[in-house]
């Protein structure tokens, strides 16, 4: 045990005299570093080219697979290019990844399925939504995905950190966010990513930035550049030497991380932003006000939540400082037209006209600001009123296909009991005519004919349900606990439980009309729906509205 410690400390003295020779370079190094950084942001089309290529190539995959075992692993590869790249693409392909997942039944791309969906809403700030994702699945997941978990959970924690109201709230999030990160650190494995970003974290809060720079710097050169996970280590890195008060070593590292950022097309991100307010302390304004614009553009763009509010905070400050110095040159500007203008008064005249119009081109300005600020509102509430009719015209949608399928086959069998009842009628006639009178009685007592012609109307309601909404058999036994409690006889489509929900899912919820439907009493019916939501996962009283969303995803 000596020996290994002895070891881990002679690693961390090397790295701290590398750390202490390189400082001068690192001083030397940033200019370089920032002209690179310029470059990338202004080659941005390239590389934005090479990303759309990529997503373009997996989506050809995903439209020629046939398996759903070969659509997963393309989906979650869709899903890892728009994670940090465009939030609501991201959250789609999380979704569908789920429900591949459910139906190929691999509890660990199941599991895997449900942490994308919860880090990307928590990205999308929906933080309650992820939480309860991970709260639910908590207790299924294997021990090999429990370090995954709780990392996700530290990630969701985190975020609520940004949005915390008050001193109190914040120091809360950010128990759970350390505590969660522990129990990560627990159960990763010590070669993974997550791991090294974990412990990197708990030394950090520990105030132990050399022995995070020492985990950190190995393991930087060890990844690959088209690795997105560089600039995060970088990111690192530099808050590390932020720690240790070294502003050079933080500049560069802060480069080197937001070039990465760049290069892959990560849209949400925090190295640009912070080298943005850096440069703002140290006067150089202008790429401060530039980096900073760029991360605003990149954050509304990805629809980072965190991010955008992160900056709306620093923006103000960067912008007004911008606008001052640009003032500040134009006033510098026009003290030397005036001092000029003393040789001339024709020249003073003209000097004071082209102020007077300086003056009004800024009110002018401020009016077209703040009209391009009401327009942004408008927008995002036009944008509100699309999503809401959106959901209308696919609810509508479903309701009119439930009406023209229902019809259709309301007319055929119709038609075909019109025919029956001829038939039958046709049979008493005879049956009458040939003075059978006891025959005849027997035929009309006898509940042979009601029955079949039910268990036809029920065959035919139970074929076309399945028709409309083919997973719903998979879904709704996915709702309850003990889903080997739905027991489907040989031959049949739907027992009667499934038969009462399938009700229930086209919008009959009247117990007395279903009992009506299905012949039985209002009080088995009750008995039914209440067994049923008994068996529900979560809470039983929102049971029937899960129900009411089974399909409509696949829709």
């Amino acid at each position: 045990m000596a020996i290994k410690h002895s070891k881990f400390y002679l690693k961390i003295a090397l790295v701290l005299v590398l750390v202490c020779s390189n400082l001068s370079w690192a001083q030397d190094q940033f200019p370089i570093l920032k002209t690179k950084l310029d470059q990338t942001l202004s080659n941005d089309i390239l590389y934005l080219e090479q990303k759309n290529k990529t997503l373009t190539a997996l989506k050809y995959k995903l439209k020629q697979a046939r398996l759903d075992q070969d659509r997963y692993p393309l989906l979650e590869k869709i899903y890892e290019e728009y994670k940090s790249y465009q939030s609501d693409s991201a959250l789609v392909y999380a979704k569908r990844s789920v429900q591949i997942a459910l139906k190929t039944q691999n509890n660990k791309q199941q599991i895997k399925a449900q942490l994308n969906l919860a880090s990307i809403l928590s990205t999308l700030g929906m933080y309650n939504q992820a939480l309860e994702i991970l709260n639910t699945i908590e207790s299924s997941v294997a021990l090999q995905l429990k370090g995954e978990l709780y990392w996700t959970k530290r990630v969701v924690y985190g975020g609520l950190i940004g949005y915390a109201n008050g001193i109190d709230e914040k120091n809360k999030y950010t128990l759970l966010a350390n505590r969660y990160r522990d129990l990560a650190i627990a159960h990763l494995s010590k070669k993974s990513t997550e791991f090294i970003l974990a412990t990197s974290g708990q030394l950090l809060s520990q105030k132990k930035p050399d022995q995070a720079i020492a985990l950190l710097l190995p393991y930087f050169e060890t990844i690959e550049k088209s690795d997105p996970n560089r600039a995060v280590i970088a990111y690192l890195i530099s808050e590390n030497y932020k720690a240790k008060k070294e502003k050079e070593q933080e500049k560069k590292w802060l480069a080197i991380s937001a070039i990465s950022d760049l290069e892959l097309v990560k849209k949400e991100n925090i190295s640009l932003r912070e080298l943005a307010f850096i440069l703002y302390e140290e006067g150089d304004i202008e790429s401060a006000y530039e980096y900073i614009k760029r991360s605003l553009d990149d954050a509304v763009f990805c629809n980072s939540r965190l991010r955008t509010y992160e900056i709306s905070k620093m923006l103000p400050i960067i912008n007004e400082t911008y606008e001052a110095k640009n003032k500040s040159a134009k006033k510098q500007l026009i003290v030397f037209l005036v001092s000029a203008s003393v040789l001339a008064l024709f020249l003073l005249g003209v000097l004071i006209l082209l102020f007077k119009q300086m003056k009004k081109l800024a009110k002018a300005q401020k009016n077209v600001e703040l009209a391009n600020n009401q327009l942004s509102e408008l927008n995002q509430q036009l944008q509100g009123f699309n999503s809401k009719l959106n959901q209308t015209n696919l609810e509508l949608a479903e309701t009119s296909l439930l009406k023209e399928i229902y019809i259709g086959r309301y007319m055929d069998q119709c038609s075909v009991y019109i025919g029956k009842m001829e038939e039958y009628s046709q049979k008493l006639k005879v049956m009458a005519t040939a003075g059978k009178v006891n025959d005849l009685v027997s035929t009309v007592k006898s509940k042979a004919f009601i029955d079949k012609e039910l268990k036809e109307f029920y065959s035919q309601f139970d074929q076309t349900f399945v028709q409309l909404f083919p997973t719903f058999v998979a879904e709704f036994k996915d709702l309850l606990n003990e889903p080997e409690a739905i027991i489907i006889k040989k031959g049949e489509v739907l027992n009667p439980e499934l038969r009462l929900f399938a009700l229930i899912r086209l919008g009959i919820k009247d117990s007395a009309k279903i009992a009506e439907f299905l012949r039985y009493s209002a009080s088995t019916i009750y008995n039914y729906r209440s067994q049923i939501k008994n068996k529900a996962k979560g809470p039983r009283e929102l049971f029937e509205l899960k129900v009411m969303g089974i399909g409509t995803n696949s829709k």
